[in-house]
């Protein structure tokens, strides 16, 4: 079985174990559940197939159904718009462009100009694997000197984890963490070849007993906007929202901008903290290539 069907297999038993019998609208049938969630003739049942074709399926056998019944699966499952694409990439159905593994992702200059006209906001910009590509002078005052990191140690994942200082600056370091698992874990459903991408979650699952049960657990999350706690050490408590921009003509690179509610208390931090940044040596978006 090749290791993308036993990445199909792991996340259809997984979702199905996840799903509360009752919520799916199945009425009691007096047998005793040994085991949490649906069993497999009942995914069957509420998906319209046959309980042998939705068992091979989950077996990872090699079989690729019709769009119209992956759909149908994901709705049986109760799968959200991220676990819906993230199966659709596990079965082959979404077309990802062909790329090499050794490809270096650029940022386009004028990527680099829109930074810097967002001095007085963080921005991030991050390419494959959450590999950091630029960060500019406030992402920089407000997180970490990415720029000090050796070149392949430059990826949000991995500073999450492994990063003492990750820990200690987001309030709620679990649930940002765990976001960052579940985005890896969406990276590797729609490049699963990707051997840079394979060795950084080898390393984290060896070096961060959090990210191996988390990696486990086989969710998927596709980041689109939130927010963030953080206990930063020169300005104290402070909540940042963020959104992501897709780059037309670029997928696989993604803009985070943070931003703040107009006159609150981090609103003022984050003033505060782009004066230290102006006057101290933190100058310009850095420029960071990646493999």
């Amino acid at each position: 079985m090749s290791r993308t069907n036993q990445e199909l297999a792991d996340f259809l038993r997984r979702a199905r174990n996840q799903v509360d019998p009752a919520r799916a609208g199945l009425p009691p049938d007096g047998r005793v559940r040994r085991v949490p969630g649906l069993r497999r003739e009942e995914v069957a049942r509420l998906a319209g197939v046959s309980t042998d074709y939705y068992a091979r399926l989950e077996q990872g056998r090699r079989i690729t159904p019709s769009a119209a019944v992956v759909e149908a699966i994901g709705r049986a499952l109760g799968l959200d718009a991220a676990g819906r694409a993230h199966l659709n990439d596990l079965i082959g159905l979404t077309s990802t462009p062909a790329r090499q593994s050794h490809d270096v992702q650029r940022v386009r200059p004028g990527l680099y100009q829109l930074l810097d006209a967002l001095d007085g906001e963080p921005a991030l910009v991050l390419g494959r694997r959450t590999d950091i590509l630029a960060a500019n002078r406030m992402a920089k005052a407000l997180f970490t000197d990415f720029d000090q990191f050796p070149a392949t140690h430059r990826n949000y994942a991995r500073w999450m984890f492994l990063d003492d200082h990750a820990r200690a600056l987001f309030v709620d370091w679990p649930d940002q963490a765990r976001a960052a698992v579940e985005s890896l874990r969406f990276e590797v459903g729609r490049n699963p070849d990707d051997r840079a991408t394979t060795d950084l979650v080898t390393e984290l699952r060896e070096r961060s007993r959090e990210f191996d049960q988390w990696w486990a657990q086989h969710r998927v999350h596709q980041r689109t906007h939130g927010s963030k706690r953080l206990r930063h050490n020169l300005v104290g408590d402070l909540t940042v929202d963020y959104e992501t921009l897709a780059l037309p003509g670029d997928p696989e690179t993604t803009l985070f901008i943070y931003t703040t509610e107009p006159g609150s208390p981090s609103r003022r931090a984050i003033d505060i903290l782009a004066s230290w940044a102006a006057s101290s040596d933190a100058v310009a978006p850095q420029r960071f290539l990646q493999s």
